[in-house]
């Protein structure tokens, strides 16, 4: 299978402004953001969807979430921030690996759309 287009931005194949990366995940600003602060934490592990994670991958994804607030504070946010998660072409998925959007910076409203 062809390399998703954040496996080449984990693998440095192509360029990123990463702003967090350990041995389980990568953080990445989005190159079109929708806040102030847009952030993707994209797990090393290739997920196509939240809906694709087994039982196997649930500590890495409470390992997400945890990292996605350490995240959010760095850059500012505090604890005002907002994840999203879109699972699936229908919800808004454009590249079939798992990846959780921080956003932040300003204040967001609800429903978000």
């Amino acid at each position: 299978m062809p390399k998703t287009l954040f496996e080449k931005i984990i693998d440095r194949d192509l360029p990123a402004s990463i702003v967090y990366e350990d041995e389980q995940c990568v953080a990445f600003k989005d190159i079109n953001p929708g806040a102030p602060v847009h952030v993707l934490l994209v797990p090393r592990k290739p997920i196509p969807r939240l809906c694709d994670a087994t039982a196997e991958d649930q500590a890495l994804l409470g390992h997400l979430m945890l990292t996605a607030a350490k995240i959010a504070e760095q850059n500012g946010c505090g604890d005002a921030f907002r994840l999203v998660v879109n699972n699936g072409a229908g919800a808004g998925q454009s590249v079939f690996h798992l990846h959780l959007h921080i956003l932040g910076g300003r204040s967001l409203h609800w429903p978000p759309g």
